[in-house]
């Protein structure tokens, strides 16, 4: 896979956990199927669009099919979209609970909301958010979408990409526990973004590590996980997952 191509030629992809949602204001709002971002989740998009420092950079726009990754997309990076095109919604990329806050809208539902917006919808499918199957909350079908969702990003000719995405789901997708806390389900704040690229190797495992700019701007204070805490903040995340937890209150505005 990938034969013949060097790190330079693969793409770099800056994550994004998605702004403050409705339902991160108290438990009871993980209730709430798919919701909106609030207001002063909206005002960090616009806050984001004047402080993200490689727009100039930036090829392509992904993110997960939910709504508030979509609308982080789409607010956080609207002066990219002319260049870059649709935004593409990636549905290997959305949150990994199954509660209704962490649930996708069907899909006809999405394509009668963004009809009038730069989305793309084309790669999810009816079903996407039934929570079983592939879809389902399981650490190993969790693993498996994360991969594929690299495999796809790396397969791209774009060179710097941009994916919106969860604070539950990108550690799987980085495949870093780093700074886990079992209580927020994430060890990312929601205005977070980082640079990661691809381990230029033909694994199909599509490996990805962190850019040393990204690590010295994001974390430079913290002494790298050893191998075994790795491990172990990862089977907390599963072990959340067995129990059928979602993520707790991450911010009260």
């Amino acid at each position: 896979m990938h034969k013949g191509l060097c790190c330079a030629q693969l793409p770099i992809v800056l994550c994004l956990a998605d702004q403050i949602s409705i339902h991160n204001l108290s438990v009871a709002n993980h209730s709430i199927p798919d919701p909106d971002l609030t207001p002063f989740g909206e005002e960090q998009c616009r806050q984001l669009a004047q402080s993200f420092p490689d727009h100039d950079s930036i090829d392509l726009i992904v993110c997960s099919p939910l709504r508030r990754t979509i609308y982080t997309a789409l607010l956080g990076f609207k002066q990219d979209i002319d260049r870059c095109g649709k935004v593409i919604a990636l549905p290997e990329a959305q949150e990994t609970a199954n509660v209704p806050c962490d649930t996708g809208s069907d899909l006809s539902a999405l394509r009668k909301e963004m009809a009038d917006k730069p989305v793309d919808l084309s790669l999810v499918m009816e079903g996407w958010n039934s929570k079983t199957d592939r879809w389902s909350p399981t650490a190993t079908a969790i693993e498996k979408r994360a991969r594929e969702a690299r495999q796809w990003l790396k397969a791209r000719p774009e060179k710097q990409i941009v994916l919106v995405t969860h604070g539950g789901f990108v550690h799987f997708f980085t495949e870093d526990w780093t700074g886990y806390k079992l209580s927020m389900g994430t060890g990312w704040a929601n205005v977070e973004h980082r640079s990661y690229q691809f381990i230029d190797d033909e694994s199909d495992n599509a490996s990805v590590t962190e850019t040393p700019l990204s690590k010295k701007r994001s974390r430079s204070h913290e002494t790298p996980l050893t191998e075994t805490e790795q491990i172990k903040l990862k089977q907390s995340a599963e072990a959340s997952l067995r129990a059928g937890e979602s993520h707790l209150v991450q911010a009260k505005v």
